[in-house]
């Protein structure tokens, strides 16, 4: 089994790694929106892997068998982010036959340490319960803050 960080040429299985992981994690979606997630996909990894996005995981025989994303977002410093970047952890999987051999924390590890050389003030991610004792380990703390998270959704469904 190889650690390691995937780059441009690996679009294809880093797409495959990603439905994967939203197989598993919205198992109400239907076989119409893994098709326009999977054509946008393409696009999206094309455009930001290796830019701001970062792709950390264990592959063998030539397959991902376990993956984590880094987003990193530069906005204007202020006191809790002196360099004004940060990173933002996503899509987090383990193929089912290889969990909790220690493999998440060895590809999450190196995100990591990509972040620290990267000189980002955080890193955050929204845990799912499975993944919260890894996160934890790891020495993730749950954020409280006086802010209040609020979206707006718009209709791009498909």
């Amino acid at each position: 089994m190889e650690f390691r960080r995937f780059g441009k040429n690996e679009i294809d299985l880093l797409v495959k790694a990603r439905i994967l992981y939203l197989r598993e994690d919205f198992k109400d979606a239907t076989e119409e929106q893994f098709s326009e997630i999977e054509k946008n996909l393409y696009g999206y990894f094309e455009k930001h892997i290796e830019n701001d996005l970062f792709a950390f995981g264990a592959a063998e025989n030539g397959e991902i068998i376990s993956a984590a994303l880094l987003l990193i977002i530069e906005k204007p410093c202020n006191p809790s982010a002196v360099t004004g970047k940060t990173g933002e952890v996503f899509s987090v999987y383990t193929r089912p036959e290889y969990r909790r051999q220690g493999i998440a924390m060895k590809v999450l590890k190196m995100l990591i340490g990509f972040a620290e050389e990267n000189k980002l003030d955080f890193v955050n991610l929204k845990a799912t319960q499975d993944g919260y004792p890894l996160y934890k380990k790891l020495g993730f703390t749950e954020e409280h803050s006086h802010y209040v998270p609020m979206k707006i959704t718009f209709d791009n469904q498909v």
